[in-house]
């Protein structure tokens, strides 16, 4: 493939873009794969790259990702039914921007249809890397979507025995996994598997995903009767999450900071 008049491997651009999205320049990723010059099958690569990059931003600044994901074709495989079961999660998790836990005022069939899809995913799953993921997802439907809090962190624990060497899917797992721990009590095994996750985001040069981390750990300064490394630290998030973009992150930061929790049960009726 060619970009700019220069010949790149499409792996190698698909590479770069990734590592841009992960360091929260997902505009710059998607330009970088949308001026690439190239015969079509390898087109399908760089479109669904760009597709995992819009999904990306998405999530930490709210941008829809709905076009990128179209125009995927089905030779895409289990990467795109991947991406777009995260895509509808996103879609069930927000309302009008406003992140929504539990699955009061959603539809259960969708809920239920997501949760089919997702095993889908695990069964066809080519490597442990794929299983690790379908089973992140199973356990975001169960914790985020259904509430059944306790039928996730099974899912977690599945996903972390095979992370191997991908270090955001072993982040995203302790992520959660802390979560569960914070919610019983366990705040020294929260900081722990937390500390943890910080490491590993920053390691992969997950930017936003590194300062999501930080805030829950300001939220563990916060419960642990820590206020003043509660508000420092997540003061510091607030800043670097608005530098780069990132309004739904700096959004919960700066409802943290006027005192809001992010990590309480979710009101329903």
């Amino acid at each position: 493939m060619t970009t700019n008049g220069a010949v790149i491997a499409v792996d190698e651009v698909v590479a770069a873009a990734r590592e841009l999205a992960n360091a929260g320049r997902w505009e710059r990723a998607l330009a970088l794969l949308d001026a690439a010059v190239v015969d079509p099958p390898e087109r399908a690569a760089l479109d669904l790259a760009a597709a995992e990059v819009a999904l990306a931003g998405e999530w930490f600044a709210g941008s829809d990702a709905g076009e990128r994901l179209a125009a995927c074709g089905p030779e895409s495989g289990w990467r795109l039914d991947f991406l777009r079961v995260q895509y509808d999660y996103f879609q069930l998790l927000h309302a009008e921007d406003e992140l929504r836990l539990g699955p009061w005022g959603k539809d259960p069939a969708a809920i239920a249809d997501l949760g089919r899809r997702a095993v889908a995913l695990r069964e066809r799953a080519d490597d442990d890397n794929q299983r690790g993921w379908a089973e992140m997802c199973l356990g975001w439907i169960a914790d985020n979507l259904r509430a059944e809090r306790q039928v996730a962190p099974a899912h977690y624990e599945a996903a972390l025995a095979v992370a191997g060497r991908d270090g955001l899917l072993a982040r995203e797992a302790l992520r959660h996994l802390g979560d569960h721990d914070y919610d019983d009590g366990d705040f020294d095994g929260a900081r722990h598997r937390w500390e943890r996750a910080t490491e590993l985001g920053a390691a992969a040069g997950a930017v936003p995903g590194t300062l999501s981390q930080q805030f829950l750990l300001a939220a563990l300064h916060r419960r642990t009767g820590d206020e003043a490394g509660a508000q420092a630290l997540a003061t510091e998030v607030a800043r670097w999450s608005a530098a780069i973009g990132a309004t739904r992150l700096h959004a919960r930061v700066t409802a943290f900071l006027a005192g809001a929790d992010p990590l309480a049960e979710p009101e329903h009726d």
